[in-house]
Parts: C-alpha cells; structure tokens; sequence
C-alpha cells in the first residue's frame, strides 16, 4: 500500500508541481501540501486524473496553531472508490487569509466550509452561502480556536419566570475553580454491593 501510495504522489507532483509544495507517506496516508490560491484547480485534476480519480469529498476540517505566522491547517480528505486510495490535502493560511471555495467542484463542500467557518473563522473566497451553521445567531468567536475561552462568553438557558430563553454573559462564582481528582467511588459515603468481599468480608 505505501508503495503506491508514493507512486501516487509522485505522479501528482510531476503532473502539478504548481500546486504541490509537499508531500509525504506515514503511517500508509499519503499527505499532500498544497498552495490555497490554487486548491480549487487542484482538487478538480485529482477528480478527473485517470490516475487518481478522488471523486468523493470525505471531509473538511482545520487545525489551529495559533504560535504560527500561519495560523490555520485546512485538512481535505478525498476518497478514490475507483482506485480503492484516500488522499489528504492541507492548506497553510494566515488567520487575515481567505481560501477560495471547492463548492463548483465538490457541492458537498458548501457545509463543510460553512462548518469550518463557524468554529474557526477561516472565510472561503467565492462561497455560495457563507454564514454560520452550528452556534447559534449572533454568536460571537470562533469556539474550536485555541484561544476561545472553554467557558465561552454567553450562558444560554431558559427563564421561568420570563418563560422565554435568556442569553446573559458568563459568570463564574469563584475566580479559581478547585477540581477534586478523587475518584467519585472512593469518594462515596456508601458501601456498594460487592464491595465487602474486597476487602475479605466474605
């Protein structure tokens, strides 16, 4: 599998070397660096190559490594059914940078591009219908960033006595939490059944 997996990438290098910066086989996954001006182009010759045939859109995601210039990796993973092979694209962009859409390509890319937006703020270039799809209206940040706060920054919940929902800031009751590591059974006031025969009361 490997070895046809470097076959494979060398022949997407030799074909595209305009687009490919990178690539690499680990752990029989073959990962293609790739510039984000051309990612569309890119991804519509490894639909159509007879080699390659990467017909399927699997997923889009992104990782943030916010200590970077580029800030943001854009994961794509294709499936060939043709050629029974996956491939892995990613895009470096800087956090001011835009990606340009793969939606005329792929039409199944408009919610994953729309998801990527929503938790990491990254904007596709040319989308159809760019606006948020998992948080709700007027949310503000980006929740899968490194530096979103776990709390986030507004409590949503019901009111009774409004009989409505309510959104109202964050407030922690104390300024430092304190987390108890013990076990919540050593911590138990009860004896479970069973428990006996552990300690010899058999």
């Amino acid at each position: 599998m490997t070895e046809a997996l470097k076959e494979l990438g060398t022949h997407i290098e030799l074909k595209r070397p305009d687009c490919v910066l990178s690539w690499d086989v680990t752990l029989d996954e073959l990962t293609i660096d790739v510039t984000p001006a051309n990612i569309a182009g890119f991804v519509e010759f490894l639909k159509t190559d007879a080699t390659c045939r990467f017909s399927t859109l699997i997923d889009i995601t992104a990782v943030d490594y916010p200590e970077r210039a580029k800030r943001f990796d854009v994961i794509y993973h294709f499936l060939s059914m043709y050629q029974n092979q996956r491939i892995r694209l990613r895009v470096s962009v800087r956090e001011d940078e835009m990606v340009p859409t793969i939606t005329d390509v792929h039409p199944s890319a408009n919610w994953f591009e729309r998801e990527v937006f929503d938790m990491f703020g990254i904007i596709y270039s040319g989308h159809p219908d760019l606006r948020r799809l998992l948080t709700d209206y007027g949310f503000r940040g980006y929740p899968l960033r490194k530096d979103f706060p776990t709390t986030g920054y507004t409590e949503v919940r019901y009111d009774e006595t409004a009989k409505r929902v309510v959104y109202e800031p964050v407030k922690l009751t104390q300024e430092y939490r304190q987390f108890d590591f013990m076990s919540p059974w050593e911590g138990a006031k009860y004896v479970l059944p069973g428990d006996d025969k552990a300690e010899g009361k058999a």
